[in-house]
């Protein structure tokens, strides 16, 4: 296809070979048939609309540029390993965690961000990282709109919208980035439809290489997205069989080689068996769009839901052919995700993640002219008050961050350190700003050199390791324990269903970082403090009581 597929080109003028009745019939192909346009459409991309999109791009990203460490729950979970894996063959390395590469399908970050951390520092490479993702993800969203219409129109804004969602807050940074890269990929695609088998595979090849390496369901996402899209040709177009198996082989022949490299080679694609939450569907729908305020999400998707009924009465919306399979498609995939999966949790969530991207690329709106500024205002109003939420909860961590990882200092060099919770422990919680909370102890790591058990080194997802005779200990995926949990143990360490390893805390451990709102110290017995927070509070266990069995 070459620079047909980027209209417009060298002095704004279309290649002689693509006529105005070639563009109507490509972007047919790629979006379904299109009836007469409702009046009043919306304006094409001018530099007054590029403008007000950059300047609320720069707005969304203010937070990360402000925060040395953004409060995204899994965010100092991972700092914590980009800081080993930058230390990791030099004198300086963590003596009580290993690193052990193999072809895993989640090592975005932890290929390249340790690479750029000696270079910047590793922490300013974590926010670069974070950035390029968010910019993956709009630009991605953009593009996808820009193959489809011929144009930028409002998939980027509905974009910006989805950079604090839940799965995102959550602090998924590989899962993002690949996901800003399989909305590239999707895009390449559908420009390239044109071409020759060989590029299109050889290019989609190139992207599955990419993706896998990167993030797992990111590649889902990719390989359903393309499949919905083939299959809505198949039926529109009837193509004969014959191509179509042949098609669909190309698609999936990628997939099957480098999954069996990573067999080959010894990776794997995490451990853990799989959790179904069919009761939480209708919740993730409505609580997807923020990850700090339920409400606000609340508030977000019925002001969407509100304004598409709207604009569809007013004949102001429609969703093209292909949308609507590919809606309906990724729909499907949602309600078949399971809640957790390979020992990734919050894995259906993601989906409607998903869909808020790449739908809006096959949805055209026309919306009135009397109307216009009234959108704009709702939409404007409801990312603000969602970007105020975010810098506000960032900067209120920083000092608390702060304030942990010099109590890191009152703690010896390769001291073992348990993280325990004020309250109930839940995950998530019922504050969901209370959540960045949770892995912050985990960067005594490096701090310190400690060893925490809840580190993520999961086999098949992280290369790090711990090294004997921590192994026992370690938690892949474990959270903070209730401090009450933690007494009961010390009071009758036989009496509860609980973890053999947990039974001798007392004596494995030599510091715990209770985490969560203040609370009394309910064993002044065994834990003596020696720093607190406003969110965490840093104690030493006591061992001249009996540590129990």
């Amino acid at each position: 296809m070459g620079c047909r597929r980027w209209w417009p080109t060298i002095g704004g003028k279309r290649p002689a070979t693509a006529s105005a009745n070639d563009d109507v019939e490509r972007r047919a192909t790629l979006a379904g048939p299109r009836p007469p346009r409702a009046p009043a459409a919306w304006p094409e991309a001018d530099s007054a609309n590029l403008t007000t999109f950059g300047l609320l791009f720069v707005v969304a990203i203010l937070p990360v540029l402000l925060t040395p460490i953004p409060a995204m729950i899994d965010y100092p979970n991972h700092l914590a390993r980009m800081y080993l894996l930058a230390r990791d063959g030099t004198p300086d390395a963590q003596p009580l965690y290993g690193v052990a590469w193999a072809l895993y399908p989640n090592l975005a970050m932890d290929l390249l961000v340790p690479w750029i951390g000696r270079l910047i520092g590793v922490e300013p490479a974590m926010r670069l990282f974070l950035l390029c993702a968010l910019l993956l993800v709009v630009s991605g969203a953009v593009a996808i709109e820009r193959v489809v219409k011929g144009r930028f129109q409002f998939a980027g804004y509905l974009a910006l919208l989805a950079l604090y969602s839940f799965p995102f807050a959550l602090g998924f940074l590989n899962f993002e980035f690949a996901l800003g890269l399989a909305l590239w990929g999707i895009a390449a695609w559908l420009a390239r439809r044109d071409d020759g088998w060989l590029p299109r595979i050889a290019l989609h090849a190139a992207f599955v290489a990419l993706l896998f390496v990167a993030h797992l369901f990111a590649l889902g996402v990719y390989g359903a997205t393309l499949g919905l899209h083939e299959l809505w040709l198949v039926g529109t177009h009837r193509r004969p069989v014959r191509q179509v198996l042949i098609g669909f082989a190309a698609l999936a022949f990628p997939a099957i080689v480098v999954f069996a490299v990573m067999v080959w080679t010894g990776g794997s694609v995490g451990q853990g068996g799989i959790t179904w939450s069919p009761e939480t569907k209708l919740f993730w729908l409505v609580t997807c769009l923020s990850g700090y305020s339920v409400s606000l999400s609340a508030l977000g998707i019925a002001l969407l839901v509100v304004a598409a009924r709207a604009l569809w009465r007013w004949n102001a919306l429609r969703v093209e052919a292909s949308g609507a399979w590919l809606m309906a498609g990724l729909g499907a995939l949602y309600l078949a995700m399971p809640f957790r999966l390979f020992d990734t949790a919050f894995v259906d969530v993601r989906v409607i993640v998903a869909m808020l991207l790449i739908v809006p690329a096959f949805v055209t709106l026309s919306v009135p002219s009397g109307w216009r500024r009234t959108v704009a205002t709702a939409f404007i109003g409801f990312m603000l008050a969602d970007i105020g939420v975010v810098g506000w909860t960032w900067l209120s961590y920083q000092r608390d961050y702060r304030a942990m990882i010099a109590s890191f200092a009152l703690m010896g060099k390769g001291a073992r350190l348990l993280v325990g919770h004020s309250g109930q422990g839940l995950d998530p919680p019922r504050d969901l700003t209370d959540y960045p909370i949770y892995h912050a102890p985990t960067l005594a790591v490096h701090y310190a050199d400690a060893f925490v058990p809840t580190l993520f080194t999961s086999v098949g997802k992280q290369p790090l390791v711990a090294r004997e005779p921590n192994v026992r200990l370690a938690l892949p995926y474990g959270g903070p324990v209730p401090t009450t949990v933690l007494k009961a143990i010390a009071n009758s360490p036989e009496a509860l269903d609980v973890p053999v390893f947990m039974r001798t805390w007392r004596r494995d451990y030599g510091y715990l970082c209770v985490v969560g709102p203040p609370a009394p110290n309910i064993m002044p017995d065994i834990l003596e403090p020696l720093a607190a927070g406003t969110r965490f509070t840093l104690y030493r266990i006591r061992k001249t009581a009996d540590p129990g069995p």
